[in-house]
């Protein structure tokens, strides 16, 4: 982290617009939006709102039409494909709604997958594997395939999978859309210890209040614009 810069995200005037045939259409108009090192922010907003399309920016796996994408004090559109593989790779974790789990591979290789590419060396990536899993509940299932799992196991894996090169901030879509109330719950839990203990900043997209209630921060969207953004009290 560079103690220097305060804020983790910047947007400026930032927009996406979709081209299908001679139609347009604005997913995102114009956004200014600044997000701060250890943060923990909802997105919300109805389908077509806009909150996708500002997610799949944030992570580096689009890129906007217009405006400037700062993270972590990086000009975005300044970077190749390679080099944005590069920083999706090392300061985002990502967590989505289907798991995105690699079948047929034990819990453990899922892990480690991030780290190969991050050219971790073997050793070290099992030994990381390991402790990550026993974080979050699963050190006794590490060599069980996803299909093994129950919902909630499989998104634990995902959030130790989205932590495996120690990013910087965690991006999480919907994490809780395919889990029972329980589930949604105990990783909900895991998202706030990792906000409180670790200081990950976490972003949350989701369609439900009541995930929302958790975060500190809450941006909702509509028609491509925010229409509100509302910060609770600080958390000492």
């Amino acid at each position: 982290m560079n103690s220097e810069i305060k804020e983790i995200i910047e947007l400026k005037t930032l927009s996406k617009t979709y081209r299908n045939g001679n139609i347009e259409v604005q997913a995102l108009k114009q956004i200014n939006l600044t997000i701060n090192y250890g943060e923990f922010v909802a997105i919300m907003g109805a389908s077509g709102s806009g909150k996708s399309t500002l997610m799949n920016i944030l992570g580096c796996l689009d890129r906007p039409t217009g405006g400037d994408y700062h993270l972590e004090g990086i000009d975005i559109k300044e970077k190749t494909d390679d080099q944005l593989s590069f920083i999706r790779n090392q300061k985002i974790g990502f967590v989505f709604q289907s798991f995105n789990l690699i079948p047929r591979t034990s819990a453990l290789k899922n892990v480690e997958l991030p780290m190969i590419y991050g050219k971790i060396p073997s050793r070290d990536r099992k030994d990381r594997a390991l402790e990550l899993l026993g974080n979050v509940g699963l050190g006794d299932r590490y060599h069980h395939m996803p299909n093994e799992l129950s919902g909630g196991q499989k998104q634990r894996v995902a959030i130790a999978r989205a932590l495996a090169n120690k990013p910087t901030i965690i991006l999480a879509d919907e994490p809780t859309g395919n889990l029972d109330s329980q589930s949604s719950v105990e990783i909900m839990g895991i998202f706030t210890k990792l906000n409180r203990e670790n200081r990950n900043t976490v972003i949350i997209v989701t369609h439900e209040p009541e995930i929302a209630e958790y975060t500190d921060r809450v941006i909702t969207f509509k028609d491509g614009n925010i229409i509100q953004d509302e910060r609770k009290k600080e958390v000492v």
